[in-house]
């Protein structure tokens, strides 16, 4: 795997209000300073009220939806959200933890349900379609604010919903038999919000039944506003401390050390986190654009931008849903996919965002804007993560 750069410090709490947008920076302008950003953003987030609006259009800057993630990361602690979810059919938002070797942990709000919030984990992204569980919720997701949270340890993992514990899983629960590991998420993850189209055309027929159909762009909220969206007020992050025996020699990367994407190839460092370009990487900080020679042109930089770093959602094959063979490519959920720690690939995505598998494919009409870097800096073997700051 070589050496994954990212960044971790130990601050006990952050509390997150978007009143406004000042704490969000484009995925095509971040480049691993945690300080003069908070989030990083795909799509097309905007400001209404007190609330962050994450959007999804049938054309445009957010035509493949919206996704936030957060530029620090979380090494086990309680992270909650109060939102709103979007609705309609084939419309999906989620709230999830996501570490750049893919454990992951999850709630997701299908859009033709409002009174259910799916959970679901995974450990290094293998699909398993046992791990999901369906939580009710008291009241509409998408007429009324509720608390989102999740309570992550070493040893146990909840979901709750405005402070009523819906859903316990255990590490010992985890164990594999055949891999001999605990398929328990582990690593530190990045916190993501996203609203995507489960419901596009190209993607397989068991995301689409699972989303409830295709997306219908004639539905009262875009006739209205142009768009669907979900509510994002506040988001809360507690840190806990850093696991027992984990190597530290500094304060400002998580590095892993080896190819396992275990919680004890972790390690703390003060390695650097900022690149010179959306061309570096972990393993080279100071990749860059080429420079053009005395008598020549300046080149023209590529119009592909670099995606959200780290994600990819719900998982191979969206919520576990595979598709009609089981390989179910998924358009629109989120950015950079090649992010498998397991392997150390380096494949970029082609989308705004896709949430889902790493090849997942989207047309040649995508927006200029929103089309992804083959070599993202953002991929796994190489994710850069910025500090937990208070």
């Amino acid at each position: 795997m070589g050496r994954i750069l990212a960044a971790a410090t130990l601050a006990l709490l952050e509390d997150f209000k978007f009143r406004n947008l000042d704490s969000i920076q484009s995925n095509t302008e971040y480049l691993g300073d945690a300080s003069k950003a908070k989030w990083v953003s795909s799509g097309q987030p905007e400001q209404f009220e007190d609330n962050v609006l994450l959007t999804l259009s049938e054309s445009g800057m957010s035509a493949f939806g919206t996704l936030l993630a957060s530029t620090s990361y979380v090494w086990y602690g309680k992270i909650s959200a109060r939102m709103k979810s979007s609705r309609g059919k084939g419309v999906v938002t989620a709230f999830i933890l996501m570490s750049d070797v893919k454990d992951e942990i999850d709630f997701e709000w299908v859009g033709t349900d409002l009174t259910t919030a799916q959970s679901n984990f995974y450990f290094q992204g293998i699909p398993d379609y046992d791990n999901g569980d369906n939580l009710t919720v008291g009241s509409s997701t998408f007429d009324d604010y509720h608390t989102y949270e999740i309570d992550w340890s070493p040893t146990q993992l909840t979901w709750s919903v405005d402070n009523t514990v819906l859903r316990t899983l255990k590490r010992s629960e985890t164990w594999n038999t055949t891999t001999n590991q605990y398929h328990y998420p582990q690593t530190p993850s990045r916190v993501q919000l996203s609203l995507w189209p489960a419901g596009n055309p190209k993607n397989g027929q068991g995301t689409i039944a699972w989303a409830g159909g295709l997306v219908d762009w004639n539905a009262p909220d875009v006739a209205k506003f142009g768009y669907y969206y979900s509510m994002i007020s506040d988001i809360n992050i507690e840190c806990y401390p850093t696991p027992d025996g984990t190597n530290k020699t500094g304060d400002k990367a998580y590095i892993y050390n080896d190819k396992s994407g275990m919680n004890d190839s972790v390690a703390i460092t003060d390695d650097n986190t900022v690149l010179k370009s959306l061309l570096g990487t972990g393993t080279n900080m100071d990749a860059d654009y080429p420079k053009p020679k005395d008598d020549e042109e300046e080149p023209a930089q590529p119009s592909e931008v670099a995606t959200v770093p780290g994600l990819t959602g719900a998982g191979p094959g969206t919520n576990g849903h595979p598709g009609n063979d089981g390989n179910d490519n998924t358009v629109g959920e989120t950015g950079t996919a090649g992010n498998s720690g397991s392997t150390g690939s380096t494949s970029g995505g082609t989308g705004g965002f896709s949430q889902g598998l790493e090849d997942a494919q989207v047309s040649e009409a995508s927006p200029p804007k929103e089309r992804g870097l083959q070599s993202s800096m953002f991929a796994a073997l190489v994710a850069v993560m910025g500090l937990l700051v208070l």
